[in-house]
């Protein structure tokens, strides 16, 4: 059984001649520990599949699965997303979407207390992945201090507190220089395989793609090749 799985899925914008396909049939299946990468052009389905996936934006046609459980059969969502994303899933955005009224260890502890975690553990639970992270001297400071890479690891730490089974990542290399995007690769690769989680990466970026377990590429809203 895959822990994350996509059947067919097919999502289209707008109606009739102003009809636009983003995705047409595309398959992907990534199993508890693998760590595979997502390529292709601008424009070529990449996030709105991650979107479907993330349980964001449901396909027109087609099924989503998680942990063997459908969660989206076309437009029709059969599960609490909300807390699905919360409890099972960590989703890293390419603008970080940090909270910038919380600190660095406030932004990570904040997935544990809505899943009801208390506060304290929450806080520790936090403290100590920021530390693992090289990150425990910024525990305590808000994200406009932080630098673009330090707040990439906040976001990564922010996606893993909570021990998900699947992890996506929307180019999360982007804004960062050569070593420190390779540096945040590694990263995912290493929690990846650790805590067993399936994690897909979308990218752009030949630069990144050393250490996958599988390449899939996608062109015109399909997937080709992996």
């Amino acid at each position: 059984m895959s822990a994350i799985q996509a059947e067919n899925v097919t999502k289209s914008f707008g109606e009739g001649a102003s009809r636009v396909v983003a995705l047409s049939g595309a398959s992907i299946a990534v199993e508890a520990g693998e760590v595979v990468a997502l390529m292709g052009p601008s424009g070529s389905g990449k996030t709105t599949l991650l979107r479907a996936l993330s349980l964001i934006d449901p396909p027109t046609q087609g099924r989503v699965l998680i942990g063997g459980d459908v969660v989206f059969e076309g437009e029709r969502v059969l599960t609490d997303d909300r807390k699905m994303r919360r409890r099972r899933m960590g989703i890293i955005f390419q603008a970080y979407n940090l909270i910038p009224f919380l600190t660095a260890a406030e932004n990570v502890a904040l997935v544990l207390t809505l899943n009801g975690v208390s506060e304290r553990e929450a806080m520790k639970r936090a403290r100590d992945l920021l530390e693992r992270l090289d990150l425990g001297h910024r525990a305590d400071t808000h994200p406009a201090i932080l630098s673009g890479g330090e707040q990439q690891r906040v976001a990564v730490a922010r996606a893993v507190i909570n021990d998900p089974i699947v992890i996506l990542a929307d180019e999360p290399t982007a804004a960062l220089d050569t070593e420190r995007g390779k540096a945040v690769m590694a990263l995912l690769r290493q929690l990846g395989h650790e805590q067993r989680a399936a994690v897909i990466v979308v990218t752009h970026d030949e630069r990144m793609i050393d250490g996958f377990d599988r390449i899939y590429h996608m062109i015109d809203g399909r997937i080709t090749n992996h």
